[in-house]
């Protein structure tokens, strides 16, 4: 019995660093040459797991998910704790070849979707322009992930964006180019009417939003739509302007 029980202890223990994992860390620099990201291109100290194979890079990057990779990482014995909580792994390289026949399956082929990502890192306030949006894959596309780059460029950022990550509707809004405390024109045309007056913005904003705007003599506040540096208008022009950007809006 004794001998029983010393082998079971053995058994175990010889199982124990199985069981839980080897412990590994996401490189700083996830990285792919061949078309075939695997575990080693992702973690350091991956050993005999890292030809585990993750998905197909078939553009200059590939968005996975991280849940993704940390269930297919425990189930080749290596364990990822994510302790920055990171929803997506970006895996660049340059350009490859279509896939082979018999090559790896894109991990969750269910969800293997194209998603546009951002191609550097975006300091918030920043206007993204069309080079700086790539299309990668990933398991899944976010709710609000914008299926047209037009949706995105030209538009600022509301925060820092980093690079490979996926580009999201309310990432970016209108740049600002009215100051909260700028005196700005505001005019109001209509039937052959024309007039203008002075006053001080309550607020910052972009062309196409509305800010309000103190009236600098009488002290009233009014709701303008900003036209461009220094300019809004009220009225129906104003109106027009609404009515257009909610369409916009809508088919984002």
């Amino acid at each position: 019995m004794k001998a029983l029980l010393l082998a079971a202890v053995a058994a175990l223990a010889l199982a124990g660093p199985a069981l839980a994992g080897r412990p590994v860390m996401l490189k700083a620099d996830t990285a792919n040459a061949d078309g075939v990201v695997t575990l080693g291109d992702l973690f350091d100290g991956a050993g005999p797991a890292g030809r585990v194979a993750v998905a197909n890079r078939t553009a200059a990057n590939v968005v996975l998910n991280a849940q993704t990779v940390q269930s297919i990482a425990r189930r080749a014995g290596l364990d990822w704790d994510n302790a920055e909580g990171l929803r997506t792994i970006v895996v660049h390289g340059g350009p490859v070849a279509p896939a082979a026949a018999g090559s790896v399956a894109m991990v969750a082929s269910r969800g293997n979707v194209d998603v546009l990502t951002y191609a550097r890192n975006i300091g918030a306030g920043e206007t993204v322009a069309a080079e700086d949006l790539v299309w990668g894959k990933a398991a899944m596309a976010p709710s609000d992930a914008p299926r047209d780059p037009d949706a995105v460029i030209g538009l600022a950022a509301r925060r820092p964006l980093r690079a490979g990550a996926a580009a999201l509707a309310h990432d970016v809004s209108a740049p600002q180019i009215i100051k909260a405390g700028e005196v700005i024109t505001v005019l109001f045309q209509a039937e052959g009417v024309s007039l203008s007056l002075q006053g001080k913005a309550l607020g910052a904003a972009g062309i196409g939003e509305t800010v309000n705007v103190e009236n600098t003599v009488s002290k009233r506040t009014i709701q303008a739509v900003v036209t461009g540096p220094g300019q809004a208008v009220v009225g129906p022009q104003a109106d027009q302007l609404r009515a257009a950007r909610s369409t916009r809006i809508a088919l984002r």
